[in-house]
């Protein structure tokens, strides 16, 4: 049964917080964050800049008790616990998973929740993980929470739905102590907000760490994006070859490799080379590369702060260390807007 939410701020320890998309989707509907664990330092850099009142915990989750963690935050208990282990560690023989060193990523987070035992749990990854092993890992993951007395949904969601103006679809598990079945927020965002909405003003060339936004706001979402920023951050832009910007010059606004001449066609064998965005539909998936995709309009892959926007970060969110590492945080997060989406919908049933 569904609860009008109170004013309580639940607590939410994120686990493989990689820099802080899910967290912030949680702090953004009023939760705290107490702590994002990652082993990735780079990540954890960028965590703790625009986490402040999080605590950033560096350490390899296979191998962390959860008794350090506790100490760690002063508690041995949390409201949620959130997170997205690599799917990489899941291997499947017969109709079991193997219990093998890769798939200690997994059992880490399993573990962290039968120690805090939160109210609710939430877990997120690709939506294959739905169907490997024709529905073991799905079944054995639900299984596995249930013997803990967590009752466990799972579904699809589609990034473009809840306001990210990206087609980045992930798969939710989410997990309740008290019996009740949950369920998933429905669709914010009839309209999907467009790649040219959301990074239509932000110029060609690169712009100095925190300079002034070259010119106004030209959408809705660039005018929300921007609040509380005071300049343009993470703005650098990728300096391609001449024959690689020639190339990307014949690819037209949401074209791919298919529309370049037969002879280039297999200048990457990869089938999402020479992909450009299309300015009038959300953005494909973002990746951890960006190599193989190009801005709608310029000569070009995007920025890490065009990204980052397509991911729904706000411009006040600063990426850390080297580029190659910041295009890489941006790739790995779980977009804001998701996340908050999930969020309020869950404080409807953490109120009763």
């Amino acid at each position: 049964m569904l609860v009008v939410p109170n004013e309580k701020k639940y607590t939410v320890l994120d686990l493989f917080c990689g820099c802080g998309g899910l967290s912030l989707g949680f702090e953004q509907a009023g939760y705290k964050v107490l702590a994002g664990i990652d082993v990735w330092k780079d990540s954890l850099v960028t965590y703790q800049e625009n986490h402040k009142s999080s605590k950033a915990i560096e350490a390899d989750l296979m191998n962390l008790a959860p008794e350090t963690v506790a100490k760690e935050i002063g508690t041995s208990y949390v409201d949620v616990i959130a997170g997205g282990p690599p799917c990489q560690g899941f291997s499947v023989a017969g109709k079991r998973i193997v219990d093998d060193e890769r798939n200690k990523l997994y059992k880490s987070f399993v573990k962290m929740v039968a120690y805090f035992k939160p109210k609710a749990f939430v877990l997120e990854n690709v939506p294959n993980i739905l169907s490997m092993g024709d529905g073991i890992i799905k079944d054995a993951i639900i299984q596995d929470f249930s013997d803990l007395g967590y009752t466990v949904t799972t579904k699809v969601l589609l990034a473009s739905n809840y306001g990210v103006p990206q087609n980045r679809r992930r798969a939710v598990f989410v997990g309740l102590i008290n019996d009740s079945k949950f369920e998933y927020p429905q669709p914010t965002t009839p309209i999907p907000i467009t790649t040219s909405e959301a990074i239509s003003d932000l110029p060609e060339s690169t712009i100095a760490e925190g300079a002034p936004y070259p010119g106004k706001p030209q959408s809705d979402y660039q005018s929300a994006i921007r609040k509380s920023s005071n300049g343009v951050y993470n703005h650098e832009i990728t300096i391609h070859t001449e024959q690689t910007q020639r190339i990307i010059a014949m690819v037209p606004d949401g074209g791919n490799y298919k529309d370049l001449p037969k002879e280039l066609q297999n200048k990457r064998n990869v089938h999402i080379a020479w992909t450009r965005l299309n300015s009038q539909k959300p953005s494909v998936t973002i990746d951890t590369g960006h190599r193989h995709h190009f801005h709608y309009k310029y000569n070009r892959n995007p920025t890490v702060r065009e990204s980052a926007r397509l991911q729904s970060f706000p411009d006040e969110f600063v990426f850390k260390c080297s580029k190659t590492s910041q295009l890489k945080q941006v790739g790995n997060a779980v977009p804001p807007f998701l996340a908050k989406a999930i969020a309020e919908q869950l404080k409807k049933y953490l109120n009763g």
